[in-house]
């Protein structure tokens, strides 16, 4: 069995912060402990400087994330499962609201709680032909229970995220890449280091991170807001960056007709 501690392994790497779900015997299903690693390894990359993006995947080539453990919830007391269910999301809210872009790589099997893992990340990536994704907990009488039936309709619409819950399909990877639950596909071979390498354009010194950051703030809690309150958050956070180091760059070099060079201040 593996040790709670190396349940989540965490890696940081030129400005990434490399988040691995690590429970391959399992399929990389979720339980307490490893949610409370995650947790923690999302923290730790919020508070760290010298960390822009973060990149959340699964180990192994088979499975992204099966979910929670089906096994511990058949055996489990009501009361239990309850605040099970109550910390997976709050951590996966943490994950959501940390200001700094968050990339699922989906390396396989991508379902159930799995699959609301992925969807608390700003932007969905997937290995080509990696697995199954989709939400069939209505099969085991239960509904997406981690956010899924929230963030689900918020990505692809009421009617599509409902016919997809209620009929609990999976789909394949080209099938969720033109519903839009996935953004991009990588080739199987190299396809973490593919990622790695997307993650990278999104730091210092090709992106301006604390704009990048801005952005999903403004997107995250604007859309959960009036449209004017939003516009209120929009400008209180245009003037945030406009006292940046990278946004004075950003402008100087724009006038002098050359590449900017962030730094992420």
């Amino acid at each position: 069995m593996t040790e709670p501690q190396t349940l989540v392994t965490y890696e940081r790497k030129d400005g990434v912060a490399l988040i691995t779900l690590n429970n391959p015997t399992a399929a990389n299903t979720y339980s307490h402990a490893m949610m409370r690693a995650l947790d923690d390894a999302i923290l730790k990359a919020r508070f760290d400087p010298d960390v822009h993006v973060l990149v959340l995947t699964g180990s192994g080539e088979r499975f992204f994330c099966a979910g929670a453990d089906i096994r511990m919830l058949e055996t489990a007391d009501p009361n239990f499962k309850y605040n099970f269910c109550l910390h997976a999301n709050e951590t996966l809210n943490r994950l959501e609201q940390t200001s700094k872009l968050v990339v699922a790589a989906i390396n396989g099997h991508c379902v159930g709680g799995g699959l609301e893992v992925a969807l608390a990340a700003d932007l969905r990536v997937a290995r080509q032909d990696a697995g199954k994704v989709g939400l069939p907990e209505v099969a085991l009488g239960v509904l997406p229970g981690t956010g899924g039936t929230q963030r689900l309709p918020r990505l692809l619409g009421k009617a599509k995220a409902m016919a997809l819950m209620l009929e609990g399909h999976n789909l394949d990877v080209a099938a969720a890449l033109e519903l839009g639950l996935i953004h991009k596909v990588f080739p199987a071979q190299g396809f973490l280091d593919a990622v790695l390498t997307y993650a990278r354009s999104f730091c210092p010194p090709h992106k301006a991170s604390l704009a990048v950051g801005r952005i999903k703030r403004a997107v995250q809690s604007g859309m959960e807001m009036g449209f004017h309150e939003a516009l209120a958050l929009e400008r209180e956070l245009q003037q945030q960056l406009f006292q940046s180091q990278d946004a004075h760059e950003g402008m100087v070099a724009y006038n002098q007709k050359r590449p900017p060079v962030f730094t992420g201040r």
